[in-house]
C-alpha cells in the first residue's frame, strides 16, 4: 500500500511557445487552458482520487501537492518587458497560475476530507528553480528574490522528505512556502 504521493507534474507555455499560448489574455486559447488544467488539475485530482482513496483504506498516507508562488501571487508581467522591448508579444499565461492555485484549496479540501482517515494532505510551494533560464530573465527574477537568486534543484528535497515523514504528522492542509522570499514582499 502506498503511504506517500507527491503530485508534480505541470504543464506550462515555455518562453519559446507560439505567440498564441504566450500572447494577451483575451486571445488566450481555451484549448491552451484545457491541456493545462487537463494535467495540472484534473491529473492531481484523480491521483489523489486513487492514491488517496488507497492510503484512506489503509489508515495513513501523506500526500503532497506541489504548487508554485504563481498560484500565491499574480506572475509579474514586468519580468518579461524585455521581450516585449524587443518586438515580441510575450506575457506569462494565465492557466498556469489559474491551476497552480487551485491546488490550494484542493489540498485544503482533502486534507479535511481524508483527516479522520489518518491521510495528511499537504501544499508544497516552489519558487523558481534555475534551469539555464535567458539571462535577461535570471536578472529581473533574481533582482524580486530577497535571497537574490533562483532555488537549485536538490533545495526543496528536504521540504518533502518532511511533509512524507512522521517528523510533519501533525501538519495537514498546510501551504508550506519555500520561494527565497518572493512572496514576503
Amino acid at each position: 500500500m502506498p503511504h506517500a504521493l507527491i503530485n508534480n507534474a505541470a504543464l506550462d507555455a515555455p518562453p519559446n511557445a507560439p505567440e498564441e499560448e504566450n500572447g494577451p489574455f483575451e486571445s488566450y486559447p481555451a484549448g491552451s487552458w484545457d491541456k493545462v488544467m487537463e494535467v495540472n488539475v484534473k491529473g492531481v485530482f484523480l491521483c489523489c482520487q486513487v492514491i488517496g482513496g488507497q492510503m484512506a483504506a489503509s489508515g495513513r498516507g501523506s500526500i503532497v501537492n506541489i504548487s508554485s508562488i504563481y498560484g500565491m501571487v499574480s506572475p509579474d508581467q514586468r519580468l518579461y518587458e524585455y521581450r516585449r522591448k524587443g518586438g515580441a508579444v510575450f506575457f506569462k499565461p494565465v492557466a498556469y497560475s489559474a491551476s497552480k492555485s487551485a491546488l490550494l484549496n484542493l489540498t485544503r479540501y482533502l486534507a479535511t476530507y481524508w483527516a479522520d482517515k489518518g491521510v495528511r494532505v499537504n501544499t508544497l510551494t516552489f519558487g523558481g528553480v534555475f534551469n539555464d533560464q535567458d539571462e535577461q530573465f535570471l536578472k529581473g527574477y533574481c533582482a524580486r528574490v530577497p535571497l537574490g537568486r533562483m532555488a537549485r534543484e536538490n533545495e526543496y528535497d528536504g521540504a518533502i522528505i518532511f511533509l512524507v515523514s512522521d517528523a510533519s504528522s501533525y501538519m495537514t492542509g498546510a501551504n508550506l512556502i519555500i520561494d527565497g522570499g518572493w512572496t514576503a514582499w
